[in-house]
Parts: C-alpha cells; structure tokens; sequence
C-alpha cells in the first residue's frame, strides 16, 4: 500500500479498530472516508470566495455511526434501495432475505455488528448478536490500495449473506481529481451462483455545509423525464410514469423546496422526495444525472454515472434526533442525496433493468461528483 493520511478513528461496540483516510488534492480540497461501511465523513470544498466547509452530513464519532446514522456517506449493498417481501425468485429458487423495513429489504438488510471485509474465510459472513450478518454499511472494509488522490476497498460477502446467493467480491475505488471530482468506481463478480447487485454511495449533501440547516433552498436540476412511483410501502408500482406537469419535475432546474408540501400523493406517501427517476440517458453510458447549487455560498454539484437511475431523498426522516458531525442537530431537509443505481425492487419487476450477476461476468459501475462555484 503506498503513503496515504490514516488514523485511527476509535473502536466499534466489538472492540474493532477503525480507521479514517484522508485524500487531498493541490486545490485544497480534502476526501475523508472510514473503513468502516467506506463511509464518507468528511467532503470540504471552496465556496466563491474561497472558504472550505465539508458539504458531506455525517455523525459524530463510531458509535453514532453503528447505531444511529442513516447511511450518511456510506456504501450500500448488496442491494441499494428496497427489494419487495424480502424475498426474489431467481433461477427458479426462493430467496429469502433479512427484512429490516417492515415486510421488505432496505440496502441490503440488517445493520449493526462488524463483519471483516476479507481475511479468514471463517470469519465471513459471521453472525452479529442479533442472529443477522450486517450489511455492508456496517462491515470494516478492508483497504487494498490508497494514496494521496485515490484509495480501493474490497469487501467479501458470502453465499447466503443476509439471503442474498453466491459468494461476491465488491471493490470500491475512490479517485480524487485536480479538478474537485470525486470518482466513484464500482467493480465486482460472484462465484458459485448467480446474484443480484445494485451497489450505492448514501451520501447526503448541504453545500452551504454540513450542519447549516435547511438545504431546500438550494436548486435541483434532475435529467429525467420519467420516474416511478411508488406504494405506501415506497415499493414501486410497476408503472413509469411522466414528471411533466407534476411537483417530480426538476428538468428546468427549480428550489428544492418549491413543491415538496404540495398536495401531491406521492410527496404524502414518502414524506417529501425519496424516489427513483429514470435518466434521460443511454444505459450504461456515462452522462449527467443531475445538479445542484447553493445560491449563498455559490458551491455547485455536477453528478454524472453509468446506472439508469438516481433516487432524490430529501432528509425525510432526519427528525432533530441526531447530533451531526459539526454539532448541529439534522432536521428535515437538512441534506438530500441523489443514490445513483439500479431501479428499487428490479428483481420482483422483470420490466426493469436487470441487476442480475452471473458467476463468470465483471459488474462495473461509475459515478463522479463534480464540485465547483458560480459566480
């Protein structure tokens, strides 16, 4: 592993070290991420006159982030978003998996404990004591590779974990740019059976900066026509439907406050925006996926990715519960991701892309963030 900035950030309630990494650039612009759950605590960048705040939310130290975050910043899997029932048929076979939002998966089940990213084999998959392995935001990667502008993590989860077939191996790179990008590639493959995938970074942004408060004045731009809606249960109906003449509309770019208390039974359902839009873009190629601007600070985001989908969250369920990692309490609307991906629920909804994975095929998957100021 050649030099990279390390330190140790504490210890899990199992008595394991973390540690976070530190990547920089010659700009000035500072990436740090844990080894636990390759969680991204800290993302600082320049205002227009010049001024750093990290734009990333986070929680306070480890212990917060086993037991009281939300995702902040961490990687998802195995499957991004939320898989109907728990449970997906393929080749034929029932998979049952860990349900940890009502009846259905969440970002791929059950959170708490660590399990080691790669090492021992008899240490994979290992049970926390609630009796479910956790998912991988809550696991110690293992760090392969890291430098001052770049780091890889790989993850090993075994066949079974948490329901899910086959053994798989994920590898996470991030790349930090001279030019205040932050790249996100995503390598993985299965052996033994087939799989599902659909990997996630969970990072929540404020760009007037973490612990600002409310970020609904900031301005959204989302490149997509389409979107699907969604049941009581934020599983997806099956349908695809327009954003045209509806408050899901962010092509023309608009506050992403404007409709969110419209009267609009999708916004009711979820509590604001926590939905799936279907880009305007050929699959698997890489083109932009959505934008964002904070008019004070002038701190802009530019999101471009390979996957056909973004899912807009806008801090639905920061309730002021949580103290955040510059010391403010979060509240609604505090942050808001935009979770490149696959569609929800694509293994029960064939009309969907695939996520399928079979033993033999390279998954690969990118996304960069782009941060920068307007005038």
């Amino acid at each position: 592993m050649s030099d990279i900035d390390a330190a140790s950030y504490g210890e899990t309630s199992a008595g394991a070290l973390v540690r976070q990494y530190t990547l920089r650039n010659a700009s000035g612009m500072v990436v740090r991420f844990l080894d636990y759950g390759g969680t991204l605590t800290e993302i600082s960048v320049p205002d227009r006159a010049g001024s750093f705040a990290n734009v990333a939310l986070g929680c306070r130290n480890i212990a917060d982030y086993e037991t009281r975050s939300p995702y902040f910043g961490a990687l998802v899997g195995r499957y991004a978003n939320r898989i109907a029932g728990a449970r997906f048929i393929l080749d034929g076979e029932p998979c049952h998996l860990a349900a940890n939002n009502g009846p259905n998966t969440l970002h791929g089940g059950m959170a708490g404990g660590v399990v080691q990213g790669s090492g021992d084999p008899k240490d994979r998959g290992k049970r926390n004591e609630g009796g479910a392995t956790p998912n991988f935001s809550h696991r110690i990667w293992d760090v392969v590779s890291a430098g001052p502008n770049a780091a890889t993590l790989r993850l090993v989860s075994a066949d079974g974990d948490n329901g899910f077939p086959g053994t798989l191996t994920l590898e996470v790179t991030y790349t930090l740019d001279e030019a205040n990008a932050l790249r996100i590639d995503y390598a993985a493959r299965v052996e033994g059976r087939a799989t599902v995938l659909n990997p996630t970074s969970h990072c929540y942004f404020n760009l007037a900066g973490n612990g600002a408060g409310s970020a609904l004045d900031h301005v959204a731009t989302i490149y997509a026509g389409r979107y699907l809606p969604t049941d009581a249960g934020q599983i997806p109906t099956g349908a695809i439907e327009k954003v045209d003449g509806t408050p899901m509309d962010f092509r023309a770019g608009k506050r992403i406050g404007a409709d969110i208390r419209a009267g609009f039974e999708q916004l009711a359902l979820a509590g604001g925006y926590d939905h799936c839009y279907v880009l305007d873009k050929p699959e698997g190629a890489l083109g932009l996926a959505a934008r964002a601007h904070d008019p004070v600070s002038g701190r802009t985001l530019a999101i471009e990715t390979t996957e056909p989908g973004v899912q807009f969250y806008t801090g639905n369920k920061l309730d002021g519960t949580i103290i955040g990692s510059g010391g403010a309490l979060y509240r609604q609307g505090d942050g808001f991701a935009f979770e490149t991906q696959h569609f929800p629920d694509s293994p029960n909804q064939p009309q969907f892309p695939s996520t399928r994975l079979d033993p033999g095929v390279e998954f690969r998957s990118t996304t960069i963030w782009r941060f920068g100021v307007s005038s």
